[in-house]
This record gives C-alpha cells, structure tokens and sequence, in this order.
C-alpha cells in the first residue's frame, strides 16, 4: 500500500535538492554535488511515477462520478476498468523508485569471469559469456576495458578481467550476474557428438572510489613486473609492462597487462586491486553484522550455480528466480533485457516483502 504522505514528502524533497544544485556551496563541493545530482535523478523518477499512479486514480474516481449519467455510464465504466487494470502496474513503479537507493548501483563495474571444471570446454565457455556481455555493453552504450586476460590455444580464456563504465547504473544492471554459470553442450573438442557439462564463474564487483576513503599503504603492497602475454599484441608482449600487485596483509592480487605503459598498468591494477579489497571488507562486515541477505542484490555467492545455459534446447534457466527461457540463441548475442528485467522484478518484490515484513 502507498503511503500518500511518503509520497509528498519525496515531491517536497525534490524541490529542496533542485533549490540545492543551484547553490555554490554545493557545486563547488565535488562529492556533495555528485551526491545532489544522484539523488535528484531518484527523486524525478519518483515525480514521474507519482504522476501516472495520480492520474490513473483520479481517473477511477472521475468514472465512479459519471457512473449515475446515463449517456456516461458506459464511457466510464470502460476508463475506469482500464485505468483499475493499469493501476498496480503504476503503484509497483511508485513503489520501486520510492525504495532507498543503493549508491553502489550508480558505480562503474569490475567484471571478471574465470574457467571452472570442463578444460578446454569451460575456457570457450568463459570467452562466450565474455562476447555475451559485449555485445550488451556495446548496444547499451558501456564502454567494456579489458584489463587483463589469460587464454587457452583455442581462443577461450582461463580467466578475463574489465570494467564496464559510462552509461547508465552499470554495477546495479549488471550485478545479478555473480555465481556459477553451468553450460551444457557438444564441445568442439568432443568427436562423439556427445554433450557435456561445464562451468565458468562470473564476479561482478562495484569499482572502488575517492568516496570509499581506502588508503593503502605502500608498504603493504608488493609489485612485481613482468612482460605481457596474451590479446595484447606483439608491440605489448614484448615489453615488460605487465604488473601484478600484491595486498600483503589480506593476500588479495591484481594485475594489469592491457597497456604498453607500465605506469598505466599499475594504475589499473591498482583500481582492481582497491575494488577487490573492498568486497572483501563488506563481506566481513556482513559477516561480523550477521547480516541476513535476503534479496538478488546481496546474493553474489561465487560457490552459487545461478544458471543453466543448455544449447540442444536452445534453453537459459535461472535458478534463483525458476525463470526459463527459450531464446538462448539470442541471449548469446547480447539480448539480456529481457533476463534482467525478471531478475530486477524479483529483486524488487524481495525488497518491498522485506520493507513491508520490517
């Protein structure tokens, strides 16, 4: 149920925050600014949705007044049960964009996906999902970096690290991917014709920023340079610009070899290495908390199997939510809207089941 005075204090609160951008103490503050700007665009989303839930009640209510004229009744009888059919869908959207938002959703993305049991089989597996998340990227307006990457003489990757930037919330659309991904399928390497099972596992991390104050002490770093191998090309494989970055004190390691620069290298490395950190500092927080993680966004286990790709069936089954799909043929292309779009309503109705039990 929407709380009307909830709704109002949130309209009240965007005239306040758009009073506020205008105000130099605020646009000469960068975090303060970047945080007015964020919460702005929340609270437009919330002014938009209240103004379609409005309408439509206003319209059931018009209906019901015109019910008693003759010559009306049967017009209003018609806009009142299209404006009732549309009416959940328009609270549900009330709703979404009025539940407290994760800043972490707003941040660039560490995406790093790794081989597991299946050889050869798994590490093609690993460069498809790797493909599958360009083509998205690309159609949606990311940038994809590459910042490190091992492959196998068949052109599947052991394991292959990026970021994904710009556009729109890329931590929050692509952070429902973490876990175990399982593919069924006749390997190319399989002369029998008989199918098989393989995994790869995909990480999906918020990128570290000036916000999160980690500072890290040169001495508990240790770098190690060495030359670069790998999709970098002949000019980076000869070079020893590669860095491998060590965090001492929790055993963490980084490394970088997708640029000729060394001090680049080191800059990036560094980047995977403070995100990397800091995942691990949640999940000791929330272990230390006893924090229960009761919805799709605190869900990233890596030892979780999330999903089941099965090619002869042309079938992408989500365990999480028992979503199945027969499209995988185009999910393998980049076409993830749709899958997430589930995974997103699931979430929220997780989110709003816990907000509503509290």
């Amino acid at each position: 149920m929407i709380d009307t005075d909830q709704v109002e204090s949130c309209l009240r609160r965007l005239d306040a925050v758009e009073a506020s951008l205008a105000d130099p103490a605020v646009t000469g503050d960068r975090k303060r600014y970047r945080e007015a700007l964020s919460e702005h665009a929340r609270l437009k989303r919330v002014a938009h949705a209240a103004a379609e839930w409005k309408r439509l009640r206003a319209a059931i209510d018009d209906a019901e007044a015109m019910a008693d004229d003759p010559e009306l009744a049967a017009l209003a009888r018609s806009e009142a049960e299209a404006a009732a059919a549309a009416l959940p869908t328009a609270e549900q959207r009330l709703l979404q964009t009025m539940l407290p938002a994760d800043p972490l959703d707003e941040r660039d993305a560490l995406l790093e996906i790794r081989a597991g049991t299946g050889g050869d089989e798994a590490a093609l597996f690993a460069a498809d999902l790797f493909r599958m998340y360009s083509r998205w990227c690309e159609a949606h307006g990311y940038t994809l970096t590459v910042m490190d990457a091992s492959q196998n003489g068949l052109g599947g990757y052991k394991e292959i690290v990026c970021t994904v930037s710009g556009g729109e919330r890329p931590y929050g659309r692509l952070r429902f991917e973490s876990g175990g991904h399982r593919v069924q399928r006749v390997p190319v390497t399989e002369a029998q014709g008989r199918i098989h099972t393989s995994a790869a596992t995909v990480i999906v991390l918020p990128q570290a920023d000036e916000d999160d104050d980690l500072d890290i002490p040169e001495s508990d770093l240790r770098i190690d340079i060495f030359c670069a191998g790998g999709h970098g090309g002949q000019g980076v494989n000869t070079t020893y610009s590669a860095i491998r970055i060590t965090h001492l004190p929790t055993g963490i390691v980084a490394q970088c070899q997708d640029e000729r620069s060394q001090h680049r290298n080191k800059e990036k490395a560094l980047a995977v290495l403070k995100s990397r950190i800091l995942d691990a500092r949640r999940a000791a927080e929330d272990a230390q908390a006893g924090a229960t993680r009761l919805t799709l966004r605190g869900s990233g286990d890596r030892s979780q199997r999330i999903r089941t790709y099965n090619f002869p069936q042309n079938r992408l089954t989500d365990h999480r939510i028992d979503l199945t799909l027969y499209s995988l043929d185009r999910i393998m292309e980049g076409d993830l809207d749709g899958l997430f779009e589930h995974l997103e309503a699931s979430d929220l109705r997780q989110r709003l089941a816990a907000l509503n039990g509290a």
